[in-house]
């Protein structure tokens, strides 16, 4: 399994779902030159989400091209157990995965875990942190969705942030090093209060493939996050 990043304390995870799918790749290459420090995939399943996406076969060809930089990888899939084992074999890095969709959410957890990956647990805007009561202790990431889930390019909601701060409490008052992870609609221009809020790793697809410069806005991201450091 592939090391998380050492050196920043926040992390940038562009999007693979806004990305040019006809040269991945060398589009990946591209944000990991940039400075990314993980490469996030959105994967939907067209049941639990109205989208249909990438599976482990892109996860693998991306480790056959050279990718080394961590995979975090978001399943909207329902059911769960059955893909995780072949996401786990193709590279990922990070496995995370909607409480609702799975049976038997404890199991899952340790499924992840058993097969060398990082378990995450999301929440989408309206569902409650309830889950954490009896999880927390087990996860390596807390992934808030701050877009109801399926499509990229969406409009961040502001009312997740209470529930960022709220996480991040959680997860100090644990003692463990939880990623606080957000996803949807985060841009140069709000990424500084998400991170104000508590977060620390921030998924971001339009905002950085649908930019002329991948450097100059993750590095715009940076200056934005250190701002309010």
């Amino acid at each position: 399994m592939s090391s998380p990043p050492g050196q920043n304390a926040h992390w940038i995870a562009p999007s693979i779902l806004s990305a040019d799918f006809s040269r991945l790749g060398a589009e990946v290459d591209a944000v990991v030159a940039a400075g990314a420090d993980l490469i996030h995939f959105d994967v939907m399943d067209n049941h639990y989400v109205p989208n249909l996406t990438v599976g482990p076969v892109v996860c693998e060809a991306l480790r056959r091209h050279g990718v080394r930089t961590p995979i975090d990888v978001h399943l909207m899939v329902r059911p769960v157990d059955r893909i995780v084992p072949d996401f786990a074999a193709a590279g990922a890095t990070y496995i995370s995965f909607h409480p609702e969709a799975s049976e038997h959410v404890d199991r899952t957890i340790h499924l992840i875990r058993e097969h060398g990956c990082r378990p995450g647990l999301v929440f989408n805007p309206a569902t409650p942190l309830n889950w954490l009561d009896y999880t927390l202790d087990q996860l390596d990431l807390v992934l808030l969705m701050s877009v109801n889930p399926g499509f990229g390019g969406q409009q961040f909601i502001p009312g997740v942030l209470p529930k960022v701060r709220e996480v991040r409490r959680r997860v100090t008052a644990s003692g463990r090093a939880v990623r606080v992870e957000i996803d949807g609609g985060v841009k140069v221009d709000n990424i500084g209060a998400v991170a104000a809020a508590g977060a620390d790793t921030f998924v971001a697809g339009s905002a950085i493939y649908g930019s002329p410069d991948y450097q100059a806005t993750i590095r715009a991201m940076r200056a934005a996050i250190a701002a309010v450091a």
